[in-house]
């Protein structure tokens, strides 16, 4: 008797340990969907938010349909981890409508113009939404959802795009520091200008343009700053002459 109600409460205890374990791993599994759903719909608002700055951001006819296939894929994942989400349903046969209307245009790294905000906020915004799209980008090629050619054309126009957006700044920055007459900020921007176009690995006609355009800038401050020295140290000599004949000069007899 003695030892059925040992073995009773052995095999009590073992099926509590058990059925913790269950519980526990349910609760594990139930905090990973919950943890991926979340992940999920924070990829699917990036891409939305994204695809409505369309109009500021340079997104091209190709990065448009990576950004609404991003979001289908999003979505689907979501429906099989949880199928109640029904208003993605819809979503999704929404987004593949508006997918098949993009007229997908071969994207031009090397020939397009830029429209640079006037205020200095909306062109850090338009500087982080251009270092989203290129973060995006590389996550889609990284999954292998787009192809080689693809990623490469569009990874070489955005950072084109960068790349003019830096430097029409700096540019409108020397401009302002020179209007003042802040020559020291004027040389400091075109030198920060120059060291990153000489970085460039691709030194097309732009970024040579650019730099022989900086370079001349900047020889023609160095040339004024070493005129206003001269001018300033002959004033300065001058004035210690003066003073020197002040000194030695024959006292008057009154």
């Amino acid at each position: 008797m003695f030892t059925i109600i040992i073995i009773l409460i052995a095999v009590l205890l073992l099926t509590a340990v058990v059925v913790n374990a269950i519980q526990q791993h349910k609760q594990k599994a139930e905090a990973e969907k919950r943890g991926e759903l979340v992940k999920l719909k924070t990829i699917i608002d990036e891409a939305e938010d994204t695809l409505l700055a369309a109009e500021y951001l340079p997104v091209s006819s190709q990065m448009r349909v990576i950004l609404y296939e991003r979001m289908i894929a999003a979505m689907q994942q979501s429906l099989q981890l949880n199928p109640k989400i029904l208003e993605y349903k819809k979503r999704i046969s929404e987004l593949e409508e508006s997918k098949q209307q993009v007229q997908v245009v071969e994207t031009d790294a090397t020939n397009f113009n830029i429209s640079l905000p006037e205020n200095e906020k909306q062109i850090i915004l338009l500087i982080q939404g251009i270092k989203r799209l290129r973060i995006i980008l590389r996550s889609e090629n990284h999954k292998g959802t787009i192809n080689s050619d693809v990623f490469a054309s569009e990874d070489r126009y955005l950072d084109r795009y960068q790349l003019k957006v830096n430097m029409e700044t700096l540019s409108r920055r020397i401009q302002s520091s020179l209007q003042n007459k802040m020559l020291g900020s004027a040389r400091q921007y075109l030198e920060k200008a120059i060291a990153a176009l000489k970085n460039q690995p691709n030194q097309d006609d732009y970024v040579v343009s650019k730099k022989a355009d900086f370079e001349n800038q900047l020889t023609n401050i160095h040339n004024t700053m070493r005129n206003a020295n001269a001018e300033d140290t002959a004033r300065r000599v001058e004035e210690d002459k003066d003073e020197l004949d002040e000194l030695f000069a024959p006292k008057k007899k009154w």
